[in-house]
């Protein structure tokens, strides 16, 4: 019965590698791919952001919820601080099971680091917390392309330059690299951001990107992160309507739902392109104005 088993197990693996496209001994935690999602509870904008209701539970547990249900993101870590303010996320982490990991409370990048080497990674990505509304497919999709290409790039994201909805963000590098930038990386950004000091670096690093489907771009149009009291009460409008349907709802289940309810859409339209690349394009050689907005600037 067991060998049976096994062999059903190896069976669907093998299904599954074919399906989204990526070699089968990347599947489940033993991988070696460490998925961190760092969460802290200090937001200057929106306090407390991760902890807001969410279908019945805690905003950042739902987005976890999320990213487990990837086939590739190995093991998902929730990387906060070791402030007190977070110690709520510590404990929820550990009434849902979920794995957490506590470090520095400013440098994004240390703390990555050092999550992504106890956790015994090979593969690391970064998911940022305010991303709740992440479709597990799009994380499938930017890991496989970096698992098959490996060979081809250091790091690999659907954001240089982003064309999916704001809060599908996906970075994928390999443990060697993000120690590179670790112990390299100087500039206040690019330990706040954990990730500049790739994509700032193409002539040092092989830098790799994901594009949606059709050649559209969102990027600018569709804001799906949360910063905003507006953004909260978006991503609660789209829970309510999808979340009973499917939990693990699509991208496209989204941009579906927001043709047929413009009053959704417009919840938080205003805030669509404003990013944190707004505070620093005078330090930034590969990001243009084109990429940002300024909170209140027509699009």
């Amino acid at each position: 019965m067991y060998i049976i088993q096994e062999m059903a197990n190896e069976q669907a693996s093998k299904i599954l590698s074919k399906h989204i496209g990526a070699p089968s001994e990347y599947l489940g935690v033993e991988s070696g791919i460490v998925t961190i999602v760092q969460t802290r509870c200090g937001s200057s904008r929106l306090p407390g952001k991760v902890l807001m209701p969410l279908a019945g539970k805690p905003l950042f547990v739902r987005q976890v919820e999320r990213v487990k249900a990837a086939q590739l993101s190995g093991n998902v870590v929730v990387a906060t601080t070791t402030e007190a303010v977070d110690d709520p996320i510590a404990e929820i982490c550990a009434q849902e099971g979920l794995e957490c990991f506590r470090g520095h409370p400013f440098d994004l990048l240390d703390r990555h680091y050092w999550a992504a080497l106890q956790y015994n990674a090979k593969v690391v990505l970064k998911i940022p917390s305010d991303c709740p509304l992440i479709d597990p497919q799009i994380i499938d999709k930017v890991i496989a392309h970096y698992l098959n290409n490996q060979h081809k790039f250091d790091f690999v994201s659907n954001l240089h330059p982003a064309t999916y909805p704001d809060g599908n963000d996906v970075e994928i590098m390999g443990m060697a690299v993000l120690e590179d930038a670790w112990k390299h990386a100087t500039k206040n950004f690019e330990r706040e951001h954990t990730t500049p000091y790739f994509w700032e670096n193409p002539e040092k690093f092989r830098i790799g990107n994901v594009t949606m489907e059709g050649g559209l771009d969102y990027s600018m149009l569709h804001r799906w992160t949360i910063d905003y009291k507006e953004d909260y009460l978006f991503i609660k409008a789209v829970f309510e309507e999808l979340y009973p349907l499917n939990p693990l709802f699509s991208c496209f289940d989204i941009i579906d739902l927001l043709e047929k309810r413009s009053d959704i859409y417009q919840i938080n339209h205003q805030l669509a392109g404003v990013n944190w690349y707004r505070n620093h394009l005078d330090e930034l050689k590969t990001v243009s104005a084109a990429q940002t907005k300024i909170p209140g600037q027509a699009l």
